[in-house]
């Protein structure tokens, strides 16, 4: 039987692989959003295994609400980076730092 640790253990992993690539890769926009969407998943999986445990749904309804905020943000943040792709040709965030209305 898989022991809750072994969840926090990987959750903890997947954060600080999102938190490394947030960091390290500061270029594509693309690979940020990624990282900030493997970060909440490994938030949810956190949810859904102290939710198993202690026997109550709770983490289970935050995990739902946490998908569909994260659904909407990269759905908005595709939407933001196909516009600026159309304006500028690029995706480069050295490229993105100077914003004029």
């Amino acid at each position: 039987m898989i022991e809750l640790s072994d969840f926090l253990i990987l959750g903890a992993l997947l954060f600080t692989l999102s938190v490394a690539g947030i960091f390290l890769n500061r270029k594509n926009v693309i690979i940020l959003m990624m990282a900030i969407e493997l970060m909440l998943l490994s938030v949810n999986m956190n949810f859904v295994a102290f939710s198993h445990y202690l026997g109550d749904t709770n983490g289970q309804i935050f995990v739902f609400f946490i998908l569909t905020v994260a659904a909407a943000e990269a759905a908005i943040g595709l939407a933001i980076l196909v516009l600026l792709f159309r304006n500028r040709r690029t995706i480069n965030v050295d490229d993105l730092d100077t914003l004029k209305g």
